[in-house]
């Protein structure tokens, strides 16, 4: 199974930068991990929250295959503690799916079209995080997820 993550524009923080490469680099020595950057909307100024949802929707779909299993970084998405979240990713992997791809939006989220494709919602907290913070923190949650699963002493319990 390849995990996938997309998101919407780059990350500008060298410090931020730094640190999801370190845990992609890690994350790498337990499953194909892909972090796939869609670059921000030219001219968004002249655009509605709708229009700008609309476009990234665009983009976000254009990225997806067939067989690919969406889930959507959402703040109205089920909320997993570390161990229960590699729990599923545990269940996704047994279920022989070919790639797992989670989405962080943009700034307003998601257009009804990526709503109606996603087959799940997952929300990292309760509280808002910059889109760039939440890559670090979703990739570093996969990595403890697979530490969980190979009982290595990375995660406290």
């Amino acid at each position: 199974m390849t995990i996938k993550l997309l998101a919407i524009g780059k990350t500008d923080n060298k410090e931020l930068k730094s640190l999801i490469t370190v845990y992609v680099k890690r994350l790498s020595h337990y499953i194909n991990f892909q972090l796939d950057i869609i670059p921000d909307i030219k001219n968004v100024k002249n655009l509605s929250e709708n229009q700008q949802k609309q476009k990234e929707g665009e983009l976000i779909l254009s990225k997806l295959s067939n067989t690919d299993v969406l889930v959507l970084l959402d703040e109205n998405g089920k909320q997993y503690d570390s161990v229960a979240f590699s729990e599923y990713l545990q269940k996704q992997m047994n279920s022989g799916l070919k790639q797992l791809v989670f989405v962080i939006g943009g700034p307003y989220g998601f257009s009804e079209d990526v709503y109606k494709k996603a087959n799940g919602k997952i929300s990292l907290s309760k509280m808002t995080f910059s889109h760039q913070m939440i890559r670090l923190f979703f990739i570093e949650q996969l990595y403890r997820g697979f530490t969980i699963l190979r009982n290595e002493p990375y995660h406290h319990r």
